[in-house]
């Protein structure tokens, strides 16, 4: 395999961490002023940061029901993800699968020692052999390109804003001495909200180039851009079967997926990815090219 590194990632991963860390040195001054207390406000998110950190992998599995499996009961599965660590020179990662109908595949992990490819056993069944080893070798490239870790923490970030701005009312209940409310409570969540907002789009304008980028590098594993632009068909076309419930309760995971769980027009604007079309136009650019 001939791995390029891909610069134009990188420059936008520091970018996002940059902006990000610039954003959030104001925010937790602001929460400081406004809880009337930098101590406490530093230590909780330092608390909340570690365990986001380190137990990332373990959570996202958690959240969509994937477990562990062993080589013993899916000897394939292993296979074609030693297979193609192998042929990206990554550590063999921990391999997962969720009992679910929805045709699916995400990489979670902080580390490339650390990392996890999970699939689901609707996308099992849906794709062929050379197929899933595009999805598999697509999850690969982003933890060879170290966004995975990038994502978990500017994820974790925007969540805290999210919650001040939900939760932040609740320090909102006492009074000042003129019988006013505390106006500082008001602005931290005021602020929160902006944060917040920034925060999700640069998220997601990240997520849909390290899509672009995962796609390539799959490539490049495989030499087979065109089994991984079908099966992005094939889920695309799967996911209209799935019954909206099932869906609905997976969304919160849509900035890790291969394909992501749209739901109407504004799902679509704010998508995590890319279309799936413009990624299959750019696949078979490729594979014309190769």
């Amino acid at each position: 395999m001939q791995w390029q590194t891909d610069w134009g990632l990188r420059g936008r991963m520091a970018l996002t961490m940059f902006l990000l860390f610039g954003l959030y040195i104001v925010f937790i001054g602001v929460l400081a002023v406004s809880f009337d207390s930098i101590a406490v406000v530093v230590l909780v998110m330092a608390l909340f940061m570690g365990a986001q950190f380190f137990f990332s992998d373990k959570l996202a599995l958690y959240s969509m029901g994937a477990r562990k499996v062993d080589p013993d009961e899916y000897p394939e599965l292993h296979r074609s993800v030693e297979r193609l660590a192998q042929q990206a020179d990554l550590p063999k990662p921990t391999v997962a699968v969720a009992d679910s109908r929805t045709p699916n595949a995400f990489a979670t992990g902080r580390s490339q020692d650390s990392a996890a490819v999970a699939v689901t056993t609707g996308i099992m069944d849906l794709l062929d052999e050379e197929e899933l080893e595009g999805v598999l070798a697509h999850e690969l490239a982003h933890i060879k390109n170290r966004d995975v870790m990038v994502m978990t923490i500017a994820s974790f970030l925007s969540t805290i804003a999210f919650l001040v701005v939900r939760w932040g009312w609740l320090f909102s209940g006492g009074r000042s001495r003129g019988g006013q409310q505390q106006a500082p409570v008001f602005v931290a969540i005021l602020l929160s909200l902006v944060v917040w907002i920034l925060s999700f789009l640069l998220i997601r304008a990240l997520s849909r180039y390290r899509e672009f980028a995962a796609d390539r590098g799959g490539a490049s594993i495989t030499g087979r851009p065109a089994a991984l632009a079908t099966a992005l068909t094939k889920i695309d076309s799967g996911m209209e079967k799935v019954p909206k419930d099932d869906l609905r309760g997976q969304s919160e995971m849509n900035a890790f997926f291969i394909i992501p769980i749209r739901s109407g027009f504004v799902g679509r604007l704010f998508s995590t990815h890319p279309s799936t079309e413009k990624r299959i136009e750019r696949l078979r650019q490729l594979e014309r090219e190769l």
